[in-house]
This record gives C-alpha cells, structure tokens and sequence, in this order.
C-alpha cells in the first residue's frame, strides 16, 4: 500500500458515532463506503517510502469491540452495501477471527455485497488457498495490493520485505481463490537511476501476475520520512519530474501484456497527467495521450492541485 493511494475517512452518508483510532486511511474508492477499524497500524510498518502508520502500534482489536461498532453503525448505516476494513492489516488477522467478523457484517448489513480490505505480501502468503476462498465466500472478494516495483532491486532499496517472484505467487493464488486484486505501482520510486530497472521489473510482474486493477501513483515522500528513504536508498536519489514519469508511463503502459484484462488508472490527484482504460484494449489510445503531454499539447494536472 502507499501514502499516494489513500485518503482521511469522512463518512459521507451519515453521521456515524463510531471512534476511530486515528489517523485513519482508505483507498480513495471506498470514500462513499462504512469503514470498521478491525486492526490499527501496520504489523510491517518498514516501507521507506509510507508514513502512514508510523504514529501507530499495530494490534489486533478485540472481536468483541468490532462487532460492538458494526452493530452502532447498522443502526445508523443500515442500508450499507459495501465495507473496507481498517487500518492495513486486517487479512492479519487469524482467519476465524475474520469470518466472525464478516459473518457479523452479513447479519448486520442486508444489503452486503462486498467487503475489502489491504493486503501484504506476507499477509497473503501465511493465507492459504483453502482460507482465502472461504473469505470469499462470506463476501471478502476485493484486496488492495501496493506492488510499488517489480524490481527486486527497487523493492530491496525501499524495504518492502517481498520479491518480484512471491509477489506473482500471492497475486496468483488470490486470483484462484476468487480474489479480485486492485493494485497500485508507484512512478519515479527508482530515482533516475533506476528508472528502466524500476519499469522493466514491473513489466514482468504484471505480465505474469493476474489483477483486476491498477492505478500508477507518482511518487511523494511525506517530510518525517524523506532521511530515511535516502539512507535506505542507500545511493545518491533524484527526483523524476513531470517527463520522466510521463516517460515511464509510456513504458509500461507500451509493455504491459497482463494475463487478463486490466481496469487501469492514472486518475490520482498524485499524477501530473490523468488516465483511464482497459488493457490491453485501450493501449494505443492511452500512448496517444501520454505523448500528446510530453510533446506539451495536453495539459498537466497544476501542482497545486496535486496532493494526496
């Protein structure tokens, strides 16, 4: 997961008197959607690139006090049909503390239709096929995955405890298991120097590994972690600016060939430049686009209306 990907929770259709552990994150698809906080923190908490959770210590909350704030919400909230589980670790959680918890939010919510949460690397790994399809089966069917690089060697610089090969397993088996994955790439995490390293790796994730979507993010360190990236970077960083992530884009978009369509996004307020489509349908259309931009006949996002 990254900084870039996620946004503050304001329930937007009730005024909930859930207290939430603050502060607390969502992917900005679940901004409309009820959010019950089932862990706090992050068990991994090492990315150099994610300040996130970095005021927080992970724990697992009691079951008793998440399925008390599911039935405060249904009570104000009864009509909710979609729910993500907080803070990034929920798929942490033993998965029979999990299935009380999604069997809770079926008792709750009779309108249920889908329930996501983040999802590790690890986390998914300790997962076996046998317990991710039983969690799709009581409504756990979308994760939110942060590959950020394909490259070990990126991947190895940023502290992200995984490879580019476990990552194609645990994406694998979550497909088999019923799983649709949104994942998120983050341009310009390999500096200059590593630019080609950081796509080409990424390249050869996506082909091989099946998602249902993917969001590219531009790179942005919050100011309490920029030393530590640098020192874990371990070699001398700069910055990509506007043409050179335009220009990794166009890489990887030009070398993507996913195992199956691909929903794709560009469309965080992090990019310079918004896009959208499927692949590989909409390749050509999408290169069309980034190249108009780099050549300076479509606009950029203003940088003041960047953020995350």
């Amino acid at each position: 997961m990254t900084k870039a990907a996620i946004q503050p929770h304001l329930p937007l259709q009730c005024d909930m008197p859930l207290l939430y552990d603050q502060p607390l994150f969502r992917p900005p698809s679940e901004g409309d959607n009820l959010i019950i906080q089932a862990t706090l923190g992050c068990s991994f908490n090492q990315c150099s690139f994610c300040a996130m959770y970095r005021s927080k210590q992970y724990v697992a909350r009691p079951l008793a006090e998440v399925i008390a704030d599911i039935r405060t919400a249904a009570t104000d909230w009864p009509d909710a049909q979609r729910v993500f589980l907080a803070d990034g670790d929920a798929l942490a959680l033993p998965t029979d503390h999990l299935l009380a918890i999604l069997r809770e939010l079926a008792a709750s919510f009779p309108r249920l239709t889908r329930v996501s949460c983040y999802a590790t690397p690890g986390n998914l790994a300790r997962k076996s096929s046998e317990e991710l399809a039983q969690l799709r089966e009581h409504k756990l069917s979308l994760l939110y995955f942060g590959i950020e690089s394909g490259s070990d060697l990126i991947l190895k610089k940023i502290t992200k405890g995984t490879t580019q090969r476990r990552m194609a397993e645990v994406l694998t088996k979550a497909h088999a298991s019923g799983m649709k994955v949104s994942a998120t790439v983050i341009l310009g995490l390999g500096g200059i120097t590593h630019s080609d390293e950081h796509i080409a790796g990424t390249i050869e994730l996506l082909n091989s590994a099946p998602v249902t979507y993917l969001s590219t993010l531009q790179l942005y360190l919050d100011e309490s972690i920029v030393d530590e990236f640098l020192r874990k970077f371990g070699e001398p960083f700069e910055m990509p600016d506007d043409h050179a992530i335009l220009q990794e884009q166009e890489r990887l978009i030009s070398g993507l060939n996913p195992p199956q369509p691909v929903i794709f996004r560009s469309n965080h307020a992090s990019n310079a430049l918004a896009l959208a489509g499927n692949l590989p349908r909409d390749k050509d259309k999408l290169l069309q686009q980034l190249r108009e931009a780099m050549e300076g006949n479509r606009p950029l996002r203003p940088l003041f209306m960047r953020g995350l």
